[in-house]
């Protein structure tokens, strides 16, 4: 088995990843960490909770000069609480190296406290791309001597219409330079940044492992607007969570299922890109203390959010498109660890999903965009479909067989697609 030693990594590296109790390079480190060290230029296409963020965070510390207090390394991320946790991870790694100054620059903090932190001159920063460019334009940054330039999540900076920023960015930064991309995905406009911005990259694809997608259980439960919450909250008590996830696609429905959870007895709080980042920093800080039990967030949110035992993640939207899913649940079944994700239909777009698939079992995205679903549920509003016990009956699909719970997989919905996993389907 490969280890962390084996890569010719210095004592105190070795020493902070025994500390964070790394005992072994994932996938995608494994691959990327060489080639990174060996000054090349990578793109690593991995979905997220893989380790991405020590891949290309190990490389940069190894080669870091730390006698010259200069920034060497820049480190774009398309959210502030995904440059902030990019950070964090940076300082656990250079925990046992002296003379190495990390420091986030992202907008919602106060410029005054950024000059602050960068009196240190660090040799490493994490950005989000509008905050850098304003430094830039100061002249509060000098990145001449940036030799290592990292895009994390590269296709949500571009999805979030940040690509002029990051061109603007690269034109600052010497020609002579590592370039490093990882993406969950391969857009064509992804493929023209490293055309343009690479040279003779390493493409590194990681697919998600099956052991690893297993570990999720999947559903959807069909509902109503007037029996959304109510289906939320029994849910909720039923399988007596105590860590969860609550994701919706507007600012307005976060504060108002927030509040409506508050008002019902649960802990809950609401998390989005309209709050300022010191209340954001906040509330994130709450919820890893475990200081309330529920977080409903917008998807601006979802990348950013690394929390350990998360038991369960509900879309009480339903997301945009298949990578936004994956990131939702994502956020849940870490480190080994099992995990639910419920996902709420009304009849309309349940029945989208069939006209648009064929078959109920696929990818919950909305119908336009849909690629897939879970097992099903019905929760209120259907009297037909209820027993003499007075609970829903389980629901079955049209060859009368029970409802499947599948991992995302292909969006050609094939049989054969190793990622997804049959389940039993039972009613709420």
């Amino acid at each position: 088995m490969l280890t962390f030693e084996s890569l010719g990594l210095s004592p105190e590296l070795n020493r902070a990843l025994e500390a964070m109790k790394f005992t072994a390079p994932s996938p995608i480190q494994a691959e990327a960490i060489p080639h990174l060290l060996e000054n090349k230029d990578i793109i690593g296409q991995a979905q997220t909770g893989t380790g991405k963020t020590a891949a290309f965070a190990i490389p940069i510390i190894e080669r870091l000069d730390v006698s010259r207090r200069e920034a060497q390394a820049l480190v774009l991320c398309p959210t502030r609480e995904l440059a902030l946790q990019v950070t964090e991870e940076f300082r656990k790694l250079v925990k046992f190296k002296k003379g190495i100054s990390i420091v986030s620059v992202y907008g919602g903090q106060p410029m005054d406290r950024q000059l602050l932190a960068l009196q240190s001159r660090p040799q490493v920063i994490v950005a989000t791309p509008g905050r850098m460019l304003d430094h830039l334009w100061r002249d509060t940054i000098n990145v001449s001597a940036v030799q290592t330039v990292v895009l994390d999540e590269a296709d949500e900076m571009l999805d979030m219409g940040f690509r002029e920023d990051i061109e603007s960015i690269l034109c600052h930064i010497p020609q002579e330079r590592q370039m490093v991309l990882f993406s969950a995905t391969m857009p064509k406009a992804i493929i023209e940044l490293t055309r343009q911005y690479q040279t003779n990259p390493e493409h590194i694809r990681i697919e998600t492992p099956q052991e690893d997608v297993s570990r999720i259980q999947q559903e959807y439960i069909q509902v109503n607007s007037r029996t959304k919450f109510e289906a939320l909250t029994k849910l909720i008590d039923a399988h007596q969570f105590k860590l969860g996830l609550v994701f919706c696609n507007t600012k307005r429905q976060v504060d108002q299922l927030a509040e409506s959870l508050k008002s019902a007895g649960y802990r809950a709080e609401g998390l989005h890109g309209g709050m300022s980042q010191v209340k954001r920093d906040k509330v994130m800080g709450r919820f890893r203390r475990g200081a309330f039990h529920f977080l409903v967030a917008t998807d601006v949110a979802a990348r950013g959010i690394d929390v350990q035992n998360v038991q369960a993640v509900f879309n009480y939207d339903l997301p945009e498109n298949t990578e936004n899913y994956m990131h939702r649940i994502g956020r849940t079944g870490r480190a080994g660890k099992t995990g639910q994700a419920f996902t709420f239909v009304s009849a309309t777009q349940y029945q989208d999903l069939m006209n648009a698939n064929g078959d109920p079992s696929q990818v919950p995205t909305r119908p336009q965009s849909s690629n897939g679903s879970r097992r099903r549920r019905s929760f209120g509003g259907n009297q037909a479909n209820q027993n003499s016990t007075g609970r829903p009956d389980r629901h079955r699909s049209k060859n009368g067989a029970k409802g499947r719970s599948h991992k995302p997989g292909n969006p050609k919905n094939n049989p054969n697609n190793p990622q997804e996993k049959r389940g039993k389907a039972y009613a709420v």
